[in-house]
């Protein structure tokens, strides 16, 4: 997040609901935090590197994603106000919205909206006016508008059935971001194996040097770290969208031991695999 955390930090599943608007520039790095990001370009056009693919960002659309996916604006255009809104992962996991869009987004969808909303540019900026100056019972109000806007905006999406993602031909000619889709295909289709990094390399075709380093290159991190990441996301969804034993869904995501599964989860969301099934299931069920 711009205003207070250093590029490429991993906030955790303990960051709060929080709206803000800056003058979109260029990234030195990719960064991730781990929110639902809900972004909207006032004016302008900005290219996003998102899970090592190539997203343009037209002013006037909303564009949806999982934070916790490395990303990195590349290109700006000059005096492009953003509109930057962060919900809380467990926010976004507790929405009424279809299971399939919810994991789509939290496997790597880069979600944004087919037409400019008119109302969009009118009603977000006015978000972030009355967030930094509101009071309790207005932000808690600007909460509730946004998780209905973020769900009508999945269900626009559902109902056409093409997310309006531009994924530029150039991207392909760069060998490190082919390495990356590659591996990433790989990783999507195998975390729940016990595969090694070399395991991943081997079945790309490439060196595991090679391999790390395009995703350093692409995405700043280790493929190790993504794979551990990516296991997380899947955890997450289980934990929210089944009632399988823990236990089970820590073996079912590829972590070897229960023990191993308990100590990864906590350090990466500050909370056990238990108590984020209960605070997800707390958000679901109706007020008396």
């Amino acid at each position: 997040m711009k205003h207070t955390q250093s590029r490429g930090e991993w906030i955790g599943s303990r960051g709060q609901f929080l709206i803000e608007r800056h003058i979109a520039d260029a990234m030195a790095a990719p960064h991730w935090h781990d929110h639902v990001e809900l972004n909207l370009l006032m004016a302008g056009q900005m290219t996003y590197l998102f899970n090592g693919r190539l997203e343009q960002v037209e002013a006037g659309r909303l564009v949806l994603f999982w934070a916790a996916i490395p990303h990195q604006t590349i290109a700006v255009a000059e005096n492009a106000p953003l509109v930057c809104l962060y919900l809380p992962l467990i926010d976004f996991l507790g929405l009424p919205v279809d299971r399939k869009a919810r994991q789509s987004i939290m496997q790597g969808r880069f979600l944004a909206q087919a037409n400019q909303e008119t109302m969009d540019a009118l009603t977000l900026p006015r978000w972030e006016i009355e967030w930094q100056g509101g009071s309790a019972a207005r932000r808690k109000l600007i909460v509730e508008e946004v998780r209905l806007r973020i769900r009508r905006l999945i269900l626009d999406n559902a109902e056409i059935d093409n997310s309006p993602t531009h994924v530029s031909p150039t991207s392909l000619a760069d060998h490190a971001v082919r390495h990356v889709e590659l591996l990433i295909d790989l990783i999507n289709s195998r975390y729940a194996d016990p595969i090694s990094v070399p395991d991943l390399a081997k079945l790309a075709g490439m060196h595991p040097s090679t391999a790390n380093s395009a995703f350093r290159k692409i995405l700043g991190i280790s493929v190790n770290e993504y794979l551990t990441r990516h296991r997380i996301a899947r955890a997450m969804q289980l934990l929210a969208d089944t009632e399988n034993p823990v236990l089970q869904i820590g073996f079912d995501c590829g972590f070897g031991s229960s023990s191993r599964f308990y100590e990864i989860f906590k350090e990466r969301t500050g909370t056990t695999p238990r108590h984020f099934r209960e605070a997800v299931n707390s958000r679901n069920t109706p007020a008396p």
